[in-house]
């Protein structure tokens, strides 16, 4: 789901093949003759997306890799499922189309979703965002909106309620991320936990300051400018990349949000920029309308935010050990890495300044 314009990557018959789309299209009684228009969106590594047109209409198709990991496929059924239900929301989200359970059709399963318009901020702004601070500052407000939304939605009346365990959701997240970092001993050249921070410190933390409530809702999982579109107009066309959601605490995805937000000069823990900066909202302003909108207390934001450091930075460094092993592009691991030790840094003062 990207902006007109981001259609760079020449498509691999592999991938698609738009006769046997065309023909599963026709069975789920959306008609249109024969596709067209077929182009890779760029971005996509794990997930592939294609767009392409069937009549009047544009679509986009949404497989794992040709080379997909282990979860893939499992990975495409929760998106497909998640967009399902989002369905008739006001959530801000692609809708789904129809889902391709069978993988004789294309290879793998795949799901196919409306085609929305909409601008990707992390690939560049258009005018008038480009130039006008006032424009801006809209935009890093809508990004609360949307998950303002998906916080007040009912799992269980959405027909989610096994879309993840919410029982002990707090209480398994540090030996959850914790186990996923010791996982990385298996990678032969990655030299251990030693060089991102102090990880004990913060998981302990963690562990004792632990909220004594949840609100129990729809997590995007990985919410952050790069992972939504805008309109013209600034506001919110759509949040895309449904890849991480699950059940749990909606806090969170502020959490993660914020977490990582670049200070007033542009400067963050993550490598992921916008250009030029002035003008987006401060941290405490996104804090601000978010329990504006939703009406939530802000008390235990901090936990959610070290915890957010905490799981992405783990999240992170898993690419830099495949990275030692030859499994990824070691320029892609070094500056992972990098984003790693700057989140452990960040958790590690917020905890000092808490005391």
């Amino acid at each position: 789901m990207a902006a007109a314009g981001n259609m760079t990557e020449e498509l691999d018959p592999r991938i698609v093949e738009p006769g046997r789309i065309a023909a599963w299209l026709d069975s789920q009684g959306i008609p249109g003759g024969a596709l067209s228009d077929l182009r890779l969106l760029a971005g996509g590594t794990q997930n592939l997306l294609v767009q392409f047109r069937r009549g009047e209409a544009e679509y986009v198709l949404r497989r794992p890799s040709l080379n997909p990991r282990p979860e893939a496929e499992t990975t495409i059924r929760r998106e497909a499922r998640v967009l399902g239900a989002l369905g008739g929301t006001d959530v801000p989200h692609p809708k789904l189309v129809a889902f391709g359970e069978d993988p004789a059709i294309i290879g793998s399963v795949f799901y196919v979703m409306e085609r929305k318009d909409g601008f990707n901020a992390a690939l560049g702004l258009p005018a008038p965002f480009d130039s006008d601070p006032a424009a801006r500052h809209r935009l890093g407000l809508a990004l609360i909106d949307g998950i303002a939304e998906l916080s007040k939605l009912d799992p269980v009346e959405r027909g989610l309620a096994d879309f993840g365990k919410l029982d002990g959701f707090l209480e398994r997240q540090v030996p959850r991320w914790a186990s996923q970092l010791a996982s990385y001993g298996k990678f032969a050249n990655w030299p251990g936990p030693h060089g991102i921070g102090d990880v004990k410190l913060v998981g302990d933390w963690l562990t004792a300051n632990m909220p004594k409530t949840m609100q129990r809702g729809l997590m995007h999982g990985d919410y952050h400018l790069g992972n939504v579109l805008f309109a013209a107009d600034g506001s919110l066309s759509a949040i895309v990349d449904w890849e991480l959601s699950t059940l749990g605490d909606p806090l969170l995805d502020l959490a993660r949000l914020t977490a990582a937000w670049p200070d007033e000069s542009g400067v963050g823990p993550l490598s992921l920029t916008v250009k030029p900066w002035e003008g987006f909202p401060t941290r405490d302003e996104l804090v601000a309308r978010y329990g504006e909108l939703t009406g939530r207390p802000m008390d235990d934001l901090l936990w959610f935010e070290v915890l957010a450091c905490y799981k992405l930075g783990i999240i992170l460094e898993g690419t830099y050990a495949r990275a030692l092993d030859g499994l990824v592009p070691m320029d892609t691991g070094e500056r992972l890495h990098r984003s790693t030790r700057a989140l452990f840094a960040r958790a590690q003062q917020w905890i000092a300044e808490k005391g």
